[in-house]
């Protein structure tokens, strides 16, 4: 008899609901800033290279940090560290609130407001280094093993709707209210999370190596990534879908130049791959990714090579539209398989470490695969270097199947079945 399936089972947990309210409201807020900080900066600028220099002020710190931060978060209690982390979230918000006064552009050099922008910026990527891994193990800390892949689907759901609806209120709000009052907006939002946070219980360490010396905790760490065929095989595929199928970094040169559909054009392109990933996302709370995870993982990327590659040859707008919602629709099943597979794959000792590793991965990957379409699309041409970027997928999704038989035949369910005996 087949056993019944609950795509609710997470959200039946208090605690869960909790954090799920609190990490909309910070990635809400999060994603919202970046755009309401990209509109203030260019405003004050008029060069492209001042956007850039916002990217590269927060990546830096979130890379460079985020092995240091993954032994933190294994050594500290993590209900309280998110409490931190949010806490210096909601401070660099007031701080941007406070320098898009319109009355401070007559008493202080934009120069001046404009570095203090980059240096607020520079110190979310520190808050965002230690954020990802703190989430990731106080998860797991909420719920119950038998719940993980649910509470990974919804968790990862959360995330994408709030990470759609920021940026989209982001444009409307400078609009309304202009950019000094989306700054309060965004710092309300962080408060709504910080006090919502609060309602969650201190946790306890589960890490048996307190005080270890940080060398050799990050080694562990690292080996255990390296040493793992699912995390490592799970890690890597999703780094160089993102890193080579970045055809969103190139998505006004095809509204513009290619499809020449212009600004609201570009806006629907735009869209697609983030509702294509949040259709999916919610799709997966009642068909769970456990069955035949690695294969699943595989065929899921190989599709997305394919989506990135109709997207670069087509000329066609709706066929480009279509090509882009397939591309995030897997990209969201990729998500969450790979979440799954972290959550029931990774030690509770180890889990800040393997969430810092995932960052620099995943998270990096993003910006190096926004350099690598501008670099490309120079060399090659623009449809040249997405067939590319998408070619290159195929190709890693291929010899992933080939030279990993056992990630191949990874099946989550076992696990699942190991965690509810246990409890």
């Amino acid at each position: 008899m087949k056993k019944h399936i609950d795509p609710y089972t997470a959200l039946r947990f208090k605690e869960f609901n909790i954090f799920l309210i609190a990490r909309f409201a910070m990635v809400f807020a999060w994603s919202m800033q970046f755009i309401v900080i990209e509109w203030q900066v260019y405003s004050m600028t008029k060069d492209p290279w001042s956007l850039g220099m916002i990217g590269l002020m927060e990546v830096i710190p979130a890379v460079s940090m985020a092995l240091y931060a993954g032994h933190i978060v294994d050594q500290k209690e993590k209900r309280n560290l998110l409490i931190k982390c949010l806490l210096g979230f909601s401070l660099i918000s007031l701080g941007l609130f406070l320098l898009s006064e319109p009355s401070l552009s007559s008493e202080i050099e934009a120069t001046t407001i404009l570095y203090s922008i980059y240096f607020l910026v520079f110190l979310g990527g520190i808050v965002r280094a230690f954020l990802g891994p703190t989430i990731f193990s106080l998860i797991a800390l909420i719920v119950p093993k038998r719940a993980y892949p649910n509470a990974a689907t919804w968790s990862s759901t959360t995330w994408q709707m709030a990470a759609v609806l920021g940026p989209a209120l982001a444009g409307f709000s400078i609009s309304w209210m202009g950019v000094h009052w989306s700054m309060c907006l965004i710092f309300v939002f962080t408060v709504i999370a910080l006090i919502v946070i609060l309602q969650i219980s201190r946790k306890p360490i589960l890490n048996p190596k307190i005080g270890e010396p940080i060398v050799q905790s990050l080694k562990e760490g690292l080996r255990f990534v390296f040493n793992s065929k699912a995390v490592f095989g799970a890690l890597t595929l999703d780094m160089i879908a993102v890193l080579f199928g970045g055809a969103v970094a190139l998505l006004p040169v095809f509204a513009q130049d290619i499809l020449q559909v212009g600004s609201e054009g570009f806006g629907i392109l735009r869209a697609a791959p983030a509702v294509g990933a949040a259709i999916t996302m919610i799709g997966s709370t009642r068909f769970p990714v456990l069955r035949a995870a690695g294969k699943k993982l595989i065929w899921v990327v190989f599709g997305f090579g394919i989506s990135i590659i109709v997207f670069g040859l087509s000329t066609s707008f709706w066929l480009s539209v279509f090509a882009l919602f397939m591309s995030g629709a897997l990209d969201g099943i990729s998500m969450v398989i790979r979440q799954t597979i972290l959550q029931l794959k990774t030690p509770d000792e180890m889990r800040g470490r393997v969430a810092s590793v995932n960052s620099m991965f995943v998270g990096s990957s993003n910006e190096l695969g926004a350099f690598e379409s501008g670099v490309t699309a120079k060399l090659m041409g623009t449809v040249t270097a997405v067939i590319f970027g998408g070619t290159m997928t195929l190709l890693t999704a291929g010899l992933t199947a080939f030279m990993s038989p056992s990630f191949r035949k990874l099946d989550l369910r076992k696990d699942v079945e190991e965690h509810e005996a246990a409890n």
